[in-house]
């Protein structure tokens, strides 16, 4: 697992999602995105859906749990766990069909599903330093990564 750790302003927030795709483990397509309320995750996910050329834009899926979005020759589910009391929760809308697919799935707040996420599952933490500047931290398995490439990583 290496770790990468990028400064953006929101302005390029499309830059930075498309270098983020760039560094993502593509044998792995589950996703956690964590940071408290507020930070940008779905933003950050509404940008990483334009990387990857979807015509979708992002919404909380706070009430209906899971989205749907269409990429070329794919398809991204986007859940928002946080109103999900129990794992029971999480088994009664069917999380089995979608966790054993072979589809994106950028999960926000994975803390309340940790006992079923998928284990290389990378992770993608968001905070707000002011109103126009985040940092991310991206932890990704890719081995071919190297530390060489992660120090010299362009900062926004």
């Amino acid at each position: 697992m290496n770790t990468i750790e990028f400064t953006y302003h929101l302005k390029d927030i499309d830059a930075t999602a498309t270098m983020v795709l760039e560094h993502l483990d593509s044998k792995s397509k589950a996703i956690l995105f964590d940071g408290p309320m507020g930070a940008g995750k779905t933003t950050f996910i509404n940008a990483l859906l334009k990387a990857m050329k979807s015509d979708d834009t992002a919404t909380s899926p706070t009430f209906s749990i899971v989205n749907e979005y269409k990429i070329p020759n794919d398809k991204v589910y986007h859940f928002d766990f946080y109103r999900i009391e129990s794992l029971d929760d999480a088994y009664n809308f069917g999380i089995e069909d979608y966790f054993n697919s072979e589809h994106w799935l950028f999960i926000e707040w994975p803390d309340c599903i940790e006992a079923l996420l998928p284990e290389d599952a990378q992770s993608i933490t968001i905070a707000s330093i002011n109103n126009t500047v985040r940092s991310l931290k991206l932890t990704v398995n890719n081995k071919l990564l190297t530390e060489h490439n992660a120090m010299t990583e362009p900062k926004f």
